[in-house]
């Protein structure tokens, strides 16, 4: 009879289809990797630095490899000699019979699995210093010395970080060898504790003995090497060895070492010998004397011979450690002024700084941001930074500070069209930078434009307007078409003086080519669109631009830099630019102080994350970079070619870096000193501007940078430094330049807020013949001897609580108008120190347009608020201010100057020949004109409350007035 069981259905074999989709799985899995791997590789090579990603993967594969072997096979090798040599008739307790017939099924998977697996940890742990193995093997010297062992600096750098990653890797393996190597030997009899007494067999006493003398060997070199980190330890006093680390620690890790490599010979005696006496008494004596000569003795010594006399045994090292600093962060050739400033002024006194007072920048780029927008937009789906740039052209022979702004695209201005196509393939680029006169306010407060409109048009000449590289350009873009084809990328809009809506095909080669179905599925996969793949937009002819950001894009050839937070653009040679600053970086340089950098770059206009290396004791400004905003072409130029860092770099990336000789004077022109190298200058300034040990440890006379004056008084952040071209004492003509001022640092409590230094820097790098400037760099320091100059904190709540300047500012408030207070900028000017302050007024409804309506100066105990800058200083000084108006045409410094709106321009004072009777009808006609239309704009201000707009439009219907008189001859 057949049994119900036989008559049942088989169960189907679901095991070929669980393989099977994990394979399939697994492929998915894999081209996924490779799709991203591969695209990487299509980035760089349409790039030129194909070489920097291929060193990466190549480095990092073998380091790797070294690394999962050389944890693997001692490992698997400690646990096979450890299972082939036990005991085989061992007497084992019941306890480890059990385990035994546990792991015994699992043994052979363990025995290859665990040290495949720790392999695997080490492997990727080692892989991740491949920029450390390359830098050591590459190394250069420096040709500088430590002034403690005399070693060239070039060891701190590069011998010892990968020394100590060697070493301590090394003493991972062979401790995690030898706890395994003894847990197997214990689990299978070659260690038993019978009673009191630890029975080893011979193999595993020679086992255990070898490796461990092995691992104290390692420890000896560590402890050797240990002698040299003082130099970069935070010993609480100063970074470096002090008296006791030089008389104590230093000699006390040497004896350490030396006791170690004993120890290890006992050990390797017991291997032979048998006897575990002497290598553990010898432990015991290494554990007593590291607790002796490693901590006790440092501490008596500094407690009972240091402590008392510090001030005289520490001078030595004080002394290095603020040298060494200083030459860490190219602080060493600051030129210390004693700035005796006067607080009184006198009629013309400015006159000698004429120059200066006629460049001094009245539009704060953090504020007129939003008058860019709302005056050259033109469409919601472009877009200016939130804080602009300051640089400087030559403009009629002069050189000229600027404002400036790229136009970027905005694709979330794209309400109306959100679609894929639109948002990839039409709108694809910004148009056009516009830059502002740095000195200069129409009229009615708004900036003059030197060069604005779509298309561009002003004082630049001409230039590539179109930028696909922006700071906030789209994630990814597709460009190009076949030739012939018709234009879909938007150019421009229509604008109101006739032209038409205009569009364009990219023309360069600046990004990979999508010119077959692989690479277009490699970037679907990549983006997760699908579109990518499907549409018939994108042709054999496209290109994908991605990585657009000037920081990612330098960042990504040249990962060994830190980057300057402000990247900036600049028409150069043709083309809008940007300009990146690059930093090699190191925390290893003997008897220098750390610095956090995001803490230093912090304040009012920056805010910087952590950094990969953010705690840094060595900082050079080694490399200038450009991104091409139409191509993304990135090229790299060597700045300092004494830097070892950057000439290891160079060794290990052949080629990506060119000489600075290939810079163009155009480019040279522009390149500037980077802000975020000198706010790291100016925090250690604040301390080390003190160069006497003996004031150093007294810390009697410590700076700090003094907090944003026009924040409210709880807020800490800091004060940013300003770009402004002036001549500082020590100068014989302006100069672009770089500053910041210091207050006395009171840790923490109350400040008083005078001035105590004022640190400057010669920013401008060269001139247009391609000549780097001998003085760029050069870093002045005015130190104030006495305590009579307010600091802007108190400038500032002097400003804000004269009556007179409440008076005005809450006639401005009325309505719906805000006040807003500009930078307040310092200059040393007429023998003291001046501030300037702009006044902006904008509408508190939706609309933000700040208009510079007032100026405040300051100098000494005196104020002035004025419509322009002339008028207070005139007022300040009691007299000529010596600011006069520049040739071609350019407007005094300072004076509004007629909106160029395309209307009839008044006349202004000074016209000359005098006018006919002809022009004087025209003139008055003109003026006239402009009267009345002051006069509706004054009414209509009245009725809306907006006193701000009223105050405006009376001042301009006064003046008009006046020069109607004055064309009228009464």
């Amino acid at each position: 009879m057949t049994s119900p069981a036989a008559d049942a259905p088989a169960r189907p074999n679901r095991a070929p289809l669980a393989i099977t989709v994990a394979i399939v799985a697994g492929l998915v899995m894999a081209f996924f990797a490779f799709a991203g791997l591969y695209a990487d590789v299509l980035w760089f090579d349409q790039l030129g630095y194909l070489n920097v990603l291929t060193t990466q993967w190549i480095a990092s594969s073998v380091l790797f490899l070294i690394g999962f072997l050389g944890m693997a096979l001692p490992v698997w090798l400690s646990i096979q000699i450890a299972y082939r040599s036990r005991p085989v008739y061992a007497k084992l307790n019941a306890q480890l019979d059990r385990y035994q017939q546990v792991i015994e099924p699992l043994r052979r998977l363990a025995m290859y699995g665990i040290p495949a697996l720790l392999g695997l940890f080490a492997g990727v742990s080692a892989a991740s210093r491949w920029e450390t193995t390359l830098m050591w093997l590459n190394r250069t010297p420096s040709g500088t010395t430590d002034p403690q062992f005399g070693l060239d600096i070039s060891f701190y750098l590069f011998d010892l970080p990968f020394l100590h990653s060697v070493l301590g890797f090394a003493s991972a393996v062979l401790l995690i060898a030898l706890i395994l190597s003894a847990a197997t030997a214990y689990l299978y009899g070659a260690i038993r504790i019978s009673g009191r007494e630890v029975i080893i067999s011979k193999a595993a006493r020679v086992q255990i003995a070898v490796m461990a003398s092995l691992y104290l060997l390692l420890q000896a070199a560590s402890l050797w090497l240990d002698q040299y980190t003082t130099l970069t330890d935070d010993n609480g006093l100063i970074t470096g060895a002090g008296y006791t680390d030089v008389n104590a620690t230093i000699p006390g890790r040497a004896i350490l070492a030396g006791i170690a490599v004993v120890v290890a010979l006992l050990f390797l005696i017991t291997a032979i010998m048998g006897r575990w006496r002497l290598p553990i008494i010898g432990t015991v004596l290494l554990i007593v004397t590291s607790l002796l000569i490693g901590s006790l003795y440092p501490w008596v010594v500094q407690r009972f011979q240091v402590v008392p006399s510090a001030k005289t045994l520490e001078a030595e090292y004080i002394q290095r450690n603020i040298d060494q600093t200083r030459e860490a962060y190219g602080l060493s050739d600051v030129e210390e002024i004693s700035y005796n400033a006067t607080t009184e002024t006198a009629p013309g006194a400015l006159r000698a700084d004429a120059e200066t007072t006629a460049n001094i920048r009245i539009l704060d780029p953090a504020i007129v941001s939003d008058s860019f927008e709302q005056l050259e937009q033109f469409r919601q789906y472009y877009q200016f930074p939130d804080h602009l740039d300051v640089d400087r052209y030559n403009i009629d022979g002069k050189s000229q500070d600027a404002v400036v702004g790229v136009r970027d695209l905005r694709l979330s201005g794209l309400s109306d069209a959100p679609d894929w196509v639109n948002r990839t393939i039409v709108y694809t680029h910004g148009y056009g930078m516009v830059a502002a006169y740095g000195n200069q306010r129409s009229v009615d407060g708004q900036p003059v434009f030197l060069e604005s409109g779509i298309p561009s048009t002003g004082s630049l000449g001409e230039f590539e307007p179109r930028v696909y590289f922006g700071e906030d350009s789209p994630q990814y873009s597709i460009v190009g078409a076949p030739k012939g084809a018709k234009p879909v990328e938007l150019d421009y809009p229509a604008g109101g003086d006739g032209t038409e809506q205009t569009y364009t095909t990219f023309a360069g080669d600046g990004g990979p080519k999508l010119d077959n179905l692989f690479k277009k599925l490699v970037y679907a996969l990549k983006f997760q669109s699908e579109q990518i793949f499907l549409s018939d937009s994108v042709s054999d002819s496209s290109q994908i631009l991605y990585d657009r950001s000037p920081l990612d894009r330098v960042q990504k050839v040249a990962p060994y830099l830190t980057l300057d937070s402000d990247p900036y653009p600049s028409v150069i040679d043709g083309k809008i630019v940007w300009i990146v600053d690059g930093y090699t970086t190191s925390a290893n340089y003997p008897y220098s102080t750390k610095l956090s950098m995001s803490s230093a770059i912090n304040d009012a206009q920056t805010t910087a994350e952590s950094f990969a290396l953010d705690d840094v004791n060595y900082v050079r400004n080694s490399v200038k970079a450009t991104v091409d905003a139409y191509d993304g072409t990135v090229t790299l130029y060597a700045w300092d070619d004494e830097d070892p860092l950057l000439a290891t770099w160079q060794k290990i990336f052949p080629a990506t870096v060119k000489p600075m000789s290939e810079i163009s004077g155009d480019l040279m022109s522009h390149v500037r000193y980077p802000s975020d190298l000198f706010k790291m200058q100016r925090s250690i300034m604040g301390q080390y501007h003190v160069t006497d040990a003996g004031s150093f440890y007294s810390s009697d006379d410590a700076w700090t940078t003094p907090k944003e004056p026009t924040l409210p008084k709880e807020d800490k952040t800091l004060q940013p430094p300003y770009y402004l071209t002036m001549q500082m004492p020590g100068q014989t003509a302006p100069s672009y330049s770089l500053y910041s001022t210091f207050i006395p640092d009171q840790k923490g409590e109350s400040t008083r807020d005078v001035l105590t230094g004022y640190l400057a820097v010669d920013a401008n790098a060269g001139d247009k013949a391609g000549v780097r400037s001998e003085n760029y760099g050069k870093l002045r320091l005015l130190s104030l001897p006495n305590d009579r100059i307010l600091g802007p904190g108190q400038v500032q709540n002097k400003f804000d609580s004269d009556p007179a300047v409440s008076q005005v500012l809450n006639l401005l408030k009325q309505g719906q108008s805000d006040v807003i207070n500009g930078n307040l900028l310092t200059l040393p000017v007429g023998g003291g120190l001046l501030y300037v302050q702009p006044v902006y007024v904008q509408s508190s409804g939706g609309t933000k347009l700040p208009l510079l309506q007032k100026i405040l100066v300051s100098f000494g105990d005196q104020i002035a608020f004025e419509d322009t800058l002339d008028e207070a200083l005139n007022v300040l000084f009691g007299g000529d201010s010596g600011a006069q108006a520049g040739d071609g045409g350019t407007q005094p410094q300072g004076e509004p100057v007629p909106p160029t709106d395309g209307g009839t321009t008044p006349p202004t004072d000074g016209e000359t020949p005098p006018p006919t009777d002809s022009t004087t009808d025209a003139q008055a006609k003109a003026l006239l004109e402009v009267a009345n239309e002051a006069l509706k704009e004054k009414q209509a201000a009245m009725a809306d409350g907006d006193w701000a707009a009223y105050g405006a439009a009376d001042k301009k219907l006064a003046d008009t007035l006046a020069q109607l008189m004055s064309v009228l001859g009464e």
